[in-house]
């Protein structure tokens, strides 16, 4: 059986990577999506306010899984990054509110990330039924 892999680098309303990256990779029904930052995609600018990039990232999460024909209720794995574990409250309260069925596996990771001014960045494993 032949596999194809398929890279993907620029999604519609999603900010493209600004590095050599796929903001996906999609190997058969599964769908790997990369680390993705609160940047809001019409002004390039990262928020200030953490919800406001917590909210940025499910958003840029959800168009990516709906440009390939899925939805938030097939991803089966996140993991989390944040910037401080202080914010983990604040963004597990917004997370939730993204997953009406169920959560999917996640880890979270207090780690320093690539740009000084981002809070979170969230990388998501789904499937395409």
């Amino acid at each position: 059986m032949e596999k194809r892999v398929e890279k993907v680098d620029a999604v519609k309303g999603v900010p493209a990577p600004r590095s050599s990256y796929s903001i996906y990779t999609r190997v058969g029904n599964l769908i790997f999506l990369a680390g993705l930052t609160g940047v809001n995609p019409e002004t390039k600018e990262i928020p200030k306010s953490f919800t406001e990039q917590v909210r940025l990232v499910m958003e840029s999460i959800k168009k990516t899984l709906e440009s390939v024909g899925t939805s938030m209720e097939n991803v089966l794995k996140t993991t989390v990054f944040l910037k401080d574990r202080s914010y983990l409250i604040p963004y597990d309260e917004i997370y939730r509110t993204y997953f009406k069925n169920g959560y999917p596996a996640r880890s979270t990771v207090v780690a320093e990330l690539m740009h000084e001014d981002f809070l979170i960045e969230i990388e998501a494993i789904a499937w395409i039924p």
